[in-house]
């Protein structure tokens, strides 16, 4: 996108609904340079009618005239200021909030591709300095180029030859900021990738607090952090450079104009044609204009970082979505929840095919079960189901619909995932629950805790159902947490049920309540499992072998166990107990 188009987005996304707010940033602003005008010229009659012919009517008038001026400019810029403060902030929120739903609405594939911590660049850094663009930078555009404006007119009016002198500065105030606005622009995009890496380490950090000190390896990651920080530092001291560089070429500037001014008015005075008073007010006004000269002049700065991050911003916003809705795609309807795969292939992108022309036939209300070695492909046929990812070729049915088909919201709202990753929020144990029906009352919340044998656990915690349980459940057990799992499932009440089983590192009694609750939550349910355990084996109704992304044998234990040597194989090695 170039900057033009950019600019147009965000004034048709963002600031075109407030433009009122604007437009009265505009009346406030005219406010501000009237009144610092005002202040510059009132200096003429100040001293010509009270030091130089002493009359003493304008000694209460001229400063009492001089103050108002002073408190009009003083309420004007606060009010303008608080405005976009609110404008800036109003927008941010639109922002952070357009960025988190596609972030949320985006294919999984993509989420996995890029690290958490640059997203939260984006929603962060990123909107800061687009808000910096949309408020601050839009409010010194249109405050100080009034006042310049109005203190320009006030010089000319004052003595147009010492006007063209003074203005000379502006032109070269425009080029320096010109020069440093593209250098901040490439520097920002560098420091937002550093500021990004450094979150995604933190966040990995705090993920793995437990992992670092059982390897001891705090100083590794003592000298791994300051390297991230040494760079960051870097980028972030550059910046800084950048942004003061301005400074001594804008101060020799004006020391340049301010003697050369005193020069050239001296001279003018001497020769009677410039008053002393016109010169007092003339060197008022030059003063008052520096500053929103330096202003304007660091403006292309501020423009170009709101730009970068504007861009970094929309490439989130516009990431395309492959997992859609069909234009004609139809509510699913569940009438026994068979489910068929036929001949569905998957690769990640052009990467070699994870699944080969896999056929698979589930009918409704049976359990299967998947059993093969880790890379197999067991976890991409399940994901295939609530669309996580889309077939590559091949076509998945339920109840003889495809599920490209259908809605999203449809399939899914008839599909509950139990995963060997439990998620869980930091929140209280109810609201973990109740994520599945957030419309079901305490007692369809206690009923499901109970059949996943979860309650009793609940009641022991020091607030029981409204217990915090922290990030992910840090507070929990994994037992424990796959319980609220379990719980949330039977909650939804789904007729198709995925279950990747995670009981392999629970202690015998927490296996034997988990596989209760497992053996309640898929009753009468359409269900597929990645089998860890001989126990769910059992149960299945038929099971699958999968191997290099093929199924290459499938029936029931009995069958397999004297048909196929790959499952005797693994059944010896895995399955059978000790």
């Amino acid at each position: 996108m170039t900057d033009k188009e950019i600019i147009k987005r965000l004034y048709n996304n963002y600031i075109n609904k407030y433009l009122n707010k604007f437009f009265f940033a505009l009346f406030l602003s005219l406010l501000v340079a009237g009144s610092t005008a005002a202040i510059a010229w009132l200096l003429d009659p100040a001293i010509k009618k009270i030091f130089v012919e002493k009359n003493t009517d304008f000694l209460l008038l001229i400063p009492i005239t001089i103050i108002l001026a002073f408190t009009i400019k003083g309420i004007s810029l606060y009010l303008v200021r608080t405005m976009m403060i609110k404008v800036g902030a109003s927008i941010e929120k639109e922002i952070q909030q357009n960025l988190l739903e596609s972030i949320i609405n985006s294919d999984t594939q993509v989420i996995e591709k890029k690290h958490s911590g640059k997203f939260i660049g984006n929603l962060t850094f990123d909107a800061a300095l687009i808000i910096q663009l949309v408020s601050s930078s839009v409010l010194s555009l249109i405050k100080d180029s009034l006042t310049l404006i109005a203190l320009l007119s006030l010089m000319f009016y004052q003595n147009w030859r010492l006007s063209l002198f003074a203005i000379i500065m502006i032109p070269l105030a425009t080029i320096t900021s010109k020069s440093l606005g593209k250098r901040m622009g490439k520097i920002t995009a560098e420091l937002q990738i550093k500021i990004g890496m450094i979150t995604s380490y933190f966040l990995e950090i705090l993920k793995n607090s437990k992992i670092i000190k059982t390897y001891q390896k705090e100083q590794f990651e003592f000298a791994r952090a300051d390297k991230f920080l040494e760079e960051a530092k870097e980028k972030g001291q550059k910046m800084g450079i950048i942004l003061v560089r301005s400074t001594p070429i804008m101060e020799v500037l004006t020391g340049l104009m301010i003697a050369g001014l005193i020069y050239y008015s001296a001279r003018m005075v001497h020769s009677g044609t410039l008053e002393i008073n016109n010169f007092f007010s003339f060197l008022a006004a030059m003063m008052l204009s520096y500053q929103p000269v330096r202003a304007l002049a660091t403006l292309n700065i501020g423009i170009k970082q709101g730009l970068a991050g504007a861009r970094r911003v929309y490439e989130v916003i516009d990431l395309k979505r492959k997992i859609d809705e069909n234009i004609n795609a139809k509510d699913l309807v569940i009438d026994k929840a068979k489910i068929e795969y036929k001949d569905v292939s998957f690769a990640y992108d052009d990467d070699k095919e994870i699944l080969k022309s896999i056929n698979l036939k589930i009918e409704g209300g049976n359990i299967i079960a998947l059993i093969g070695h880790s890379g197999a492909g067991k976890t991409t046929i399940m994901n295939l189901i609530p669309r996580f990812y889309n077939a590559s070729s091949g076509e998945i049915l339920i109840d003889n619909q495809s599920i490209r088909k259908v809605t999203l919201f449809s399939l899914r709202k008839n599909i509950s995932l139990v995963s060997q990753d439990i998620t869980l929020f930091d929140d209280t144990v109810l609201s973990n629950i109740a994520y599945a029906n957030s419309d079901a009352s305490k007692e369809k919340i206690l009923e499901a805790s109970k059949f996943s044998a979860a309650h009793d656990f609940v009641e022991r915690l020091p607030e029981k159902y409204d217990t915090l349980i922290g990030e992910n459940g840090v507070r929990l057990s994994g037992g424990e947490k796959q319980r609220i799992s379990i719980a949330r499932a039977i909650l939804k009440d789904a007729p198709i049920i995925l279950l990747d089983e995670a009981t392999s590192s629970l202690d015998a009694d927490t296996e034997h309540k988990i596989q209760e609750a497992i053996m309640y939550l898929t009753k009468n349910k359409t269900t597929i499992i990645i089998a860890h355990r001989l126990s769910t084996v059992l149960r299945a109704n038929k099971i699958f072998i999968i191997e290099n992304g093929k199924v290459v044998a499938e029936g029931n234990h009995d069958y397999l166990l004297k048909n196929s040597k790959i499952y005797k194989n693994f059944y010896n090695k895995q399955l059978r107990p000790h």
